[in-house]
């Protein structure tokens, strides 16, 4: 009887023991339960004009660069290793990143960016792409690039490329450069035209030229495509029309609209939108770039005041009154030339919170703040894998739009 006893003595103890490993294994993604995983959803946009943040990939850190702070944060003359008394590196910009300098293939930077896109009511980025060549830094950017179109998955926006055939230049004769460009076309077409976030325009994947600036004869881009199974809506900026098209080749789909010291000619191009096709609208918070100061040679352009936010503002009012069907903000981080949306310290979040204005979207600072306190906390607690996985569970919460459970966790930590 004894011996009964004692059996069923150990296996209450079992039972026992086996119940509390369960509830520490299982539950809401608290401190101990498992990570409940979502998918993105997508965010509810009354304004149904297509948003693009074209993107920058080119940043790098001493922790991603062989021990050198990259050249878009140093140019010619400045060492972000030197920190003022408050805090902040020298840098070759005007403005400063609200969280620092930082590195493009950065996770925990690549999620704050697309999450702050996200809750702004950005559909996606078109990624500024110095193709396959294996010169200068293009290797980098492009390990960068694949590390950002990853990123983008998970937080469930889209992309699309934006070319820069300057990259061909160097060392290359005309036949070269046709052979280069078909190189780069063909990894497209191979690595990103056929991914489900890729951006489609009439069923074809969208390709931006910076320009174009070397290929500049409407035959060059009929060769450079003639190696595709799949023709791109090809869409040089609206000026370079002619040097893809012509009464034999036709190449384009339409041209994108740049910066312009301007304002009056961005509304004459929305007036003459038949004249190009299709017309990728543009709004930017202002330009002031630091070459002439950081000695990379002379200014690229006028300076043009972002005047506290009411630029963007004014050129977002006019998309939307000539109801543009895409519009391409620019840009979401070229520091370098003062284009940048993303939140610095001089303005915070206010460019996105006029973004936030134009999708119409119904969240605002009070999220944006929310995702730069998910940035933070990451950082703070990289070495402490149980905060990790809280923040994860944030994370997911935070893609599939559930900012009320996200926040109990930021609060928390």
């Amino acid at each position: 009887m004894n011996r009964i006893k004692e059996i069923l003595y150990c296996l209450l103890l079992m039972l026992l023991f086996a119940g509390c490993s369960s509830d520490s294994s299982e539950g809401d993604g608290g401190d101990t339960g498992k990570t409940e995983k979502f998918d993105p959803v997508a965010v509810t946009k009354p304004n149904k004009t297509k948003v693009w943040a074209h993107y920058m990939p080119w940043f790098e850190t001493p922790e991603t660069n062989n021990g050198k702070w990259g050249y878009h944060w140093t140019m010619n003359n400045c060492d972000p290793n030197k920190v003022d008394a408050s805090g902040k590196r020298e840098i070759a910009a005007h403005y400063y990143p609200l969280i620092g300098p930082y590195a493009s293939s950065d996770i925990d930077v690549l999620e704050y960016h697309f999450l702050l896109m996200k809750y702004a009511g950005i559909d996606g980025i078109l990624i500024d792409w110095y193709g396959t060549r294996k010169v200068n830094d293009y290797a980098g950017l492009l390990k960068n690039t694949e590390a950002i179109v990853a990123a983008l998955d998970k937080v469930g926006l889209e992309f699309a490329i934006v070319y820069e055939d300057r990259t061909l230049e160097d060392g290359l004769d005309e036949s070269g450069r046709i052979s280069q460009a078909r190189l780069d076309m063909v990894y497209l077409q191979n690595n990103f035209f056929k991914k489900s976030n890729y951006i489609k325009i009439d069923g074809n994947p969208l390709l931006l030229i910076f320009g174009p600036i070397v290929l500049k004869k409407p035959l060059n881009w009929y060769q450079v495509f003639s190696g595709l199974s799949h023709k791109p809506a090809f869409f040089p900026i609206y000026y370079f029309l002619d040097l893809v098209n012509d009464s034999q080749y036709t190449n384009g789909a339409g041209g994108y609209i740049w910066v312009d010291e301007n304002e009056t000619k961005i509304r004459e191009l929305y007036g003459r939108q038949a004249d190009f096709g299709e017309l990728i609208g543009a709004a930017y918070p202002g330009f002031k770039d630091y070459y002439k100061e950081g000695g990379a040679g002379g200014a690229a352009g006028a300076v043009v005041d972002p005047e506290n936010g009411a630029l963007i503002e004014r050129l977002l009012k006019l998309a939307e009154e000539q109801k543009v069907d895409y519009l391409q903000l620019i840009t979401w981080n070229d520091i370098g030339e003062g284009t940048m949306i993303e939140p610095t310290q001089e303005y915070k979040y206010r460019f996105l919170e006029k973004v936030q204005g134009f999708t119409k979207v119904s969240y605002g600072t009070s999220h944006l703040e929310n995702i730069y306190k998910y940035y933070t906390l990451k950082k703070k607690y990289s070495d402490d894998k149980e905060k990790q996985k809280q923040l994860l569970q944030a994370f997911y919460y935070l893609i599939s739009l559930q900012d009320a459970k996200a926040n109990e966790i930021l609060n928390k930590l």
